[in-house]
């Protein structure tokens, strides 16, 4: 076959079908096999990425954060701190996933709730509620 004829039976370029060719004369199939693009190197070894879990498992209050709130500043800082290595802000989100993590908001509930309350009210009231509007519709 003609490369135009291979190009337009697989659906790409004639200049692919090509390159293709002359990389299979050159070095075989071996040479068709996707080589995968190296990227940057991580900043933070593997044995590095696990103690920084056991950090951030201890709390902030352990690292010497006043509150109980991990924040990506915060885990920036204790990265450079403790390994000397520094990541933009933005960018610790994708080191949390990369551990594993994710990200949360802590919740927040008024001083005064009174969990006794919510429990009845959920256990008696919304199932009334409930069953009262089934029979509404």
């Amino acid at each position: 076959m003609t490369l135009r004829a291979v190009a337009q039976a697989i659906g790409c370029s004639a200049s692919s079908v090509q390159r293709w060719k002359d990389a299979v004369e050159a070095g075989g199939a071996e040479a068709l096999k996707a080589k995968p693009h190296p990227g940057a190197k991580p900043k933070l070894s593997d044995r590095q990425k696990r103690q920084l879990v056991k950090i951030l498992k201890r709390g902030p209050r352990q690292a010497g954060y006043p509150t109980d709130l991990w924040t990506c500043s915060r885990v920036a800082e204790v990265i450079e701190e403790h390994f000397g290595v520094t990541y933009h802000v933005n960018y610790i989100p994708d080191v949390l996933r990369g551990l594993g993590w994710s990200l949360q908001k802590p919740e927040q509930r008024a001083r005064e709730r009174d969990e006794a309350a919510i429990a009845r009210w959920r256990s008696r009231e919304w199932p009334r509620i409930k069953k009262e509007a089934r029979k509404a519709s």
